[in-house]
């Protein structure tokens, strides 16, 4: 053998990665940025019971919440990168690159992006006696109205307020932002009529939308969902209005490739899980493609995520710190 590759042997050896042939050695955590219960916990639980069967470890989730996700994203960053600690976090991790202007952590370089999880339509909806009767009027509504008009969010960097900008950008007027602890007080509040718009996951607004106690305009996927008989925003002519409140899975950055690639499986295997998939009908959410559940896929859509909603939030002028 030669010096050359010996030296290369050495170095293969040494990876940590590559010595430790039994990952994972002991329970993984998936700390999750939001309180139990809360479409991410859920998703999140159901993810780590599939990991788990494919991975022989438990696999457990922490809720650690606060700062709109960013301590539980800092707290994984800066955890042992051997792959037992993760990071579930849905699209306001793209979003906190630009929300906050001074975080310990870099959005797109402190992590290995894993695989996305999930995908979850927004609605449009108005409280019930709101004039206007499609996207197109409701529109028009808040270029004629502006600020005379209310639009809830649960704070910054939620998928709500995310998808607010998008409204009020399309409209190229702001409406006042009211802003409530959660989804549920915030639609309590539209069905009295004290609230004039909201935009909220279709996982929280589905039962009020079908049993007409909110009036809903259009959900933000490229397709339409089903159970809900409402079209598209590209179909209302708004495609600028689109985004998905979607879900990925992280690791620390400096996480092995092998540890990554074997998580990724993992993350795969358990989209696949008929109890899973099931559920996720049930919260109006899908499952990701398996080629969008790739490390691969991840860090390009990530990186896309953050140069989309940059100019958005700086617009708005709209910041966490």
């Amino acid at each position: 053998m030669t010096v050359t590759r010996r030296a290369v042997l050495g170095t293969l050896l040494a990876t940590p990665a590559l010595a430790q042939t039994g990952f994972p050695s002991r329970a993984i955590t998936i700390t999750v940025p939001f309180a139990a219960g809360g479409p991410t916990d859920v998703i999140s639980r159901l993810v780590a019971e599939g990991m788990a069967k494919d991975l022989g470890q438990p696999v457990v989730v922490e809720n650690t919440t606060g700062a709109g996700g960013t301590i539980a994203a800092a707290k994984v960053a800066q955890a042992r990168p051997d792959g037992h600690a993760l990071l579930m976090h849905h699209i306001g991790h793209a979003a906190s690159a630009t929300l906050y202007r001074r975080l310990p952590y870099s959005v797109t370089e402190g992590f290995a992006p894993l695989g996305i999880a999930t995908d979850a339509a927004m609605t449009l909806i108005a409280r019930p006696d709101f004039p206007a009767n499609d996207l197109a009027g409701l529109i028009a509504a808040i270029r004629e109205q502006g600020d005379r008009l209310n639009l809830a969010h649960s704070g910054l960097g939620g998928a709500n307020q995310l998808c607010g900008m998008l409204l009020q950008a399309a409209a190229g007027r702001a409406m006042t932002s009211v802003v409530f602890r959660g989804s549920a007080p915030a639609i309590t509040e539209l069905m009295a009529g004290r609230i004039d718009v909201f935009c909220d996951q279709a996982t929280n607004t589905a039962p009020f939308i079908r049993d007409g106690r909110v009036k809903a305009y259009a959900v933000t996927l490229p397709n339409r969902v089903q159970g809900l008989d409402l079209p598209t925003t590209a179909e209302a002519g708004q495609p600028s209005i689109a985004m998905s409140t979607w879900h990925g899975l992280y690791a620390p950055a400096a996480t092995p490739a092998p540890i990554q690639q074997r998580l990724s499986a993992a993350l795969r295997a358990a989209l696949k899980e008929e109890r899973l998939l099931a559920r996720l009908a049930d919260l109006v959410t899908v499952a990701a493609s398996e080629d969008r559940a790739t490390p691969e896929y991840h860090r390009r859509f990530l990186a896309e995520e953050v140069a989309r909603w940059r100019p958005i939030i700086q617009a708005a002028g709209e910041y966490a710190d």
